[in-house]
């Protein structure tokens, strides 16, 4: 559904009879709608009975199971609230006077839904790949999409700065999976997963074994750099900080959640089917990997004086927690690492929808929309100590922000607090009892950082006027957007069985299907 709908906003974009004729927002309302559909889709074969371990599609190139399909509705779910955000919908109305003539033509808007389904395509196909080829599409498919979202504000120097870095990096990774892909073919013949993983349970001869490994540990080593995990995280802090926020947003989310599923595949399956020499390798990748992340995220966090850069040191943090509930390859280390996954898209998500609005408001004094977007930047939020006094200013959304950061800071009974109690405890049962304390120690260092932000948000600012104050208001939708999740992060405790029992059930069916 999604690849058709693509299909026909290329040719009503291209079309200058139909172009004309319609508003540029309206690309972004449709695309989001598109989206909940097909997330209505995804969810209705969920229920399906017949799925079992997995049902093969297209000749084996995709598996749909249970848990791709329940993640498949997530992301569509999440991608349809991101294009929601999309700035010019903070006005009462999107006509604005140019040269005496009424438009509604909003830069970017049409280009920026179009490109946003593609890398959602690509990132639903990706949660489903069950073969080599069909793996190298799906992530390249998602993240052309993401370099042309980092370079989408031409106008703009900094972004376009930050796409050229993504691009040769991403770039350099995804040579790095084909290599491995490469060498997987090469020594086994085979490009099905499936098929891998029966050849690795059954195999004898140590030189397919190690080359298998070799090539799967490059494959792993190509994901971990898209995901910015640390060592291979140094190009996240300047994307994040040079890309326009609307794209940051993306970029935080987005490619992570489905590339992380995918390992969660590979990791669960060979961790079932050898136990020696392969899955050995691979978990201590992931181990380095997450102490890494834990001790660079948190440590060079505190340094940081732009948000989104401070934003995306704590994404690397978050990914060192996600990554240990991943190594550690248990039912209940997994049932962690999908709650994780789920609470780490709800409070980001919400926090750059928060960080949004703050720009538009602060930053766009009553301004229209073609005055405030085409000088790409004007709207966002670069350091922190523009958030000086906001609590005066807007106190509701710094008091939702607030409860964001107290999430991610992991303070009890946030949201946040619940994951990393859940990856510490099952880290703990498992005997991984250093890490643990590495974890620990860095969550409370971590929370330094957040309440630095806190702290400026709720320093009065003398500045403030009664001219600057409340000159826009958000829309009812966005604003709908952000109480629901800031008080889903914020009363989870009262009702924690719904999703709780749906990740323990995902993570069993990996283990007894």
């Amino acid at each position: 559904m999604i690849f058709l709908s693509i299909l026909i906003l290329i040719v009503a974009i291209a079309l200058p009879s139909i172009n004309q004729n319609i508003r540029s927002i309206l690309y972004v309302r449709i695309s989001s709608i598109i989206l909940i559909y097909a997330g209505a889709l995804a969810l209705n074969a969920f229920y399906i009975q017949s799925i079992g371990s997995g049902i093969g599609v297209y000749s084996g190139l995709f598996q749909v199971t249970t848990i791709s399909q329940l993640l498949d509705f997530f992301i569509l779910l999440i991608g349809s609230l991101i294009l929601i955000a999309w700035p010019s919908k903070y006005i009462s109305s999107t006509s604005v006077r140019n040269n005496n003539i009424l438009t509604d033509r909003i830069p970017y808007a049409g280009e920026y839904s179009l490109i946003v389904l593609f890398s959602t395509f690509g990132a639903s196909l990706l949660v489903s790949s069950a073969d080599l080829i069909s793996m190298y599409l799906s992530i390249e498919l998602q993240s052309f999409g993401v370099y042309i979202l980092s370079t989408l504000y031409r106008d703009s120097e900094s972004a376009t700065s930050a796409g050229l870095k993504y691009f040769l990096l991403g770039s350099l990774s995804s040579c790095i999976i084909l290599l491995g892909s490469g060498l997987v073919y090469t020594y086994s013949g085979l490009t099905n997963l499936e098929s891998l993983y029966n050849l690795i349970s059954v195999s004898e001869n140590t030189q397919i074994l190690q080359g298998l490994s070799l090539g799967i540990v490059l494959i792993i080593v190509g994901y971990l750099f898209k995901v910015s995990a640390a060592p291979l995280h140094n190009w996240a802090p300047d994307v994040y900080n040079d890309s326009p926020t609307i794209v940051t947003i993306w970029l935080t989310i987005m490619p992570k959640i489905s590339i992380l599923i995918f390992l969660l595949e590979i990791q669960s399956q060979i961790g079932n089917s050898l136990i020696t020499i392969f899955s050995f390798s691979l978990k201590n990748l992931l181990l380095i990997s997450s102490l890494l992340s834990l001790l660079i995220g948190t440590i060079v966090g505190l340094a940081q004086s732009k948000i989104k850069r401070l934003l995306a040191y704590s994404t690397i943090s978050h990914i060192g927690f996600i990554l240990l509930a991943l190594a550690i390859n248990t039912e209940q280390s997994i049932d962690s690492f999908l709650f994780y996954i789920i609470q780490y898209s709800i409070t980001n998500l919400n926090t750059f929808l928060i960080l949004i609005a703050l720009g538009y408001i602060l930053k766009n004094n009553g301004q229209s929309i073609l005055e405030s977007f085409m000088p790409v930047g004007r709207g966002d939020i670069k350091y922190i100590t523009e958030l000086k006094g906001l609590f005066f200013n807007n106190p509701l959304l710094s008091l939702s922000l607030t409860i964001c950061l107290f999430s991610m800071a992991g303070v009890p009974p946030l949201l946040g607090f619940f994951s990393k109690q859940f990856v510490l405890y099952s880290a703990m049962q498992s005997e991984y009892y250093f890490i643990s304390i590495i974890a620990i120690l860095v969550s409370v260092i971590s929370a330094s950082y957040y309440l630095k932000i806190i702290k400026v948000l709720h320093t009065e600012n003398k500045e403030i006027t009664e001219d600057t104050k409340d000159n826009l208001s958000l829309s009812s939708l966005h604003s709908f957007m952000i109480s629901t999740l800031t008080l889903f992060i914020l009363f989870f405790i009262l009702k924690p069985s719904i999703l709780l029992n749906s990740t323990q059930l995902l993570a069993l069916s990996l283990f007894y299907y």
